[in-house]
């Protein structure tokens, strides 16, 4: 699968956003001089809620370059799996070699180190690894600082890099969650941000028809497709093999995008 176009995704200027903030806020303080708190405190609420509401939303760009469609003019999709390595691996691997399907995981840097044989596995198949942060802190990625946002980023990538002995080339973000400290680590370290055009919600507690029903109407050529390992919920097998199932009915193949 060609994606052509991808390297200007790693943010050439991840601090870009940062006079608009200024600027936003000299205008506030010039409205509430000028015509009181009546119009300066909603003009103040409105302006934190500009630079806080695309931290929540996956494909915003907002604070970095995000590919979440890939160019395609053949019958392919990019296929991407989050949160593994999981005891489900192995199992997942199967069923992509049954389908001659290719998939991107989505690491997380941890569990990565403590089963480093299943890394292996991915590799030797002939799947791709993305960074996926270190420790998958969902409960506070999107309130991290600069530090702990680098250690998260830079630790899976080092991770990852020391298992596979290359480094990785894509990253997504906690629950695609992307604060203003994202980009300057993800320019350092030359990735690509990566978000999603087909999800079916399979990483929370749900029914593989559930999920197929959301999914399934975003799947065609050039999608990003996000699918979980390991959820607690148990249905992440089934549900990964109904949907490479229903690639095969549609005439979509899964493959690896390239720089």
């Amino acid at each position: 699968m060609s994606s052509a176009g991808t390297l200007h995704r790693i943010p050439a200027r991840p601090w870009r956003w940062l006079p608009w903030l200024v600027a936003s806020q000299l205008a506030v303080i010039l409205v509430w001089v000028l015509a009181g708190w009546q119009w300066g405190l909603p003009l103040m609420v409105a302006s934190h809620a500009l630079f806080m509401v695309p931290v929540f939303l996956p494909n915003s760009a907002f604070y970095a370059p995000v590919m979440s469609r890939v160019a395609e003019a053949t019958p392919t999709v990019w296929l991407t799996i989050d949160d593994g390595p999981s005891p489900e691996t192995l199992a997942v691997l199967d069923l992509l070699d049954q389908h001659q399907a290719r998939a991107t995981f989505f690491l997380v840097g941890e569990r990565a180190l403590a089963q480093p044989a299943l890394v292996q596995e991915i590799l030797r198949r002939g799947h791709d690894l993305g960074n996926h942060s270190l420790s998958h802190p969902q409960a506070r990625f999107w309130r991290l600082g600069p530090g702990a946002m680098r250690a998260e980023i830079e630790g899976c990538q080092n991770a990852l890099q020391a298992l596979s002995g290359q480094p990785v080339r894509w990253y997504r973000s906690v629950v695609g969650m992307t604060n203003p400290f994202v980009a300057p680590v993800l320019h350092r370290l030359g990735l690509v941000r990566v978000g999603w055009s087909a999800r079916g919600f399979d990483g929370i507690g749900c029914t593989a028809q559930g999920v197929l029903d959301r999914l399934l109407p975003d799947l065609r050529p050039g999608a990003i497709v996000l699918l979980h390992e390991g959820a607690a919920h148990g249905q992440n097998l089934q549900i990964i093999e109904r949907v490479l199932q229903a690639l095969e009915a549609r005439g979509l193949r899964a493959e690896l995008p390239s720089l």
